[in-house]
């Protein structure tokens, strides 16, 4: 099997897998591929992630232009920002899961850092999440708002859509989002009852120790860190 082929299998191997486990339905959610050539497979636009064929995914050249396969996803604009902003980004998966939708809607969300680091698993699978505002569907200027972010995230909330998420490759993507939807789902699970969460020094030994982006241990926003070595209460909010 090609490696071409391989990820075509991948793709609809993983979108079964998401879909049937209820975090996106319907035909809501994509997912897109970096090939070795520089093109990309993406899935076509109103399909189902339960219902995938391998040879109607959506090859993309260099320059974005679709080569075969049926007509790719309308949300196109805001993998090609991130791909563009995340040079090492070798997939991206955007779900529409229902915790994650429901932090982007909450009135004291910080658009600079959306979930606080409630786990260690957050912290070394996705890191930070940023909030951008809403945009319908397929409009491009979530490429500008994705592009505004200059690279600093590899994981973002659309308010009252759903995250999209960038991975070294389709496993990483597609775990990153898992563990984005889990944390989502602790956010409103502890809502206003004050959480302890990780301390400062906590996500720095991980970011040393797993070797992640130094970016997350540089949070400028401190109310979303505990300073307590011990642990302590604290909302984030």
């Amino acid at each position: 099997m090609s490696d071409e082929s391989h990820l075509r299998e991948s793709i609809c191997r993983f979108g079964r897998s998401l879909f049937e486990r209820g975090l996106t339905a319907g035909s809501s959610g994509n997912i897109s591929v970096r090939l070795s050539d520089g093109g990309w497979l993406t899935t076509p636009t109103n399909s189902s992630l339960g219902f995938l064929d391998p040879a109607r995914l959506s090859r993309l050249d260099v320059n974005g232009r679709l080569v075969s396969g049926d007509t790719p996803t309308k949300e196109l604009p805001l993998h090609t920002a991130l791909y563009a902003t995340r040079q090492d980004a070798g997939a991206i998966v955007h779900l529409h899961s229902t915790h994650s939708v429901a932090v982007s809607m909450l009135p004291d969300v910080d658009p600079a850092n959306a979930l606080p680091p409630m786990t260690a698993y957050y912290v070394m699978r996705v890191g930070r999440t940023a909030l951008v505002p809403y945009y319908r569907p397929g409009d491009p200027a979530v490429a500008d708002a994705i592009r505004g972010l200059a690279g600093r995230y590899s994981a973002v909330l659309l308010a009252n859509h759903g995250p999209v998420v960038a991975g070294k490759d389709l496993e990483a993507a597609v775990y990153a989002t898992e563990e984005l939807e889990e944390t989502a789902k602790l956010r409103l699970l502890l809502h206003g009852l004050n959480p302890r969460l990780l301390t400062r020094a906590q996500v720095r030994d991980l970011v040393t120790h797993f070797k992640l982006d130094e970016a997350i241990a540089e949070d400028a926003h401190d109310h979303a860190f505990c300073s307590d070595p011990h642990g302590c209460s604290h909302t984030g909010e």
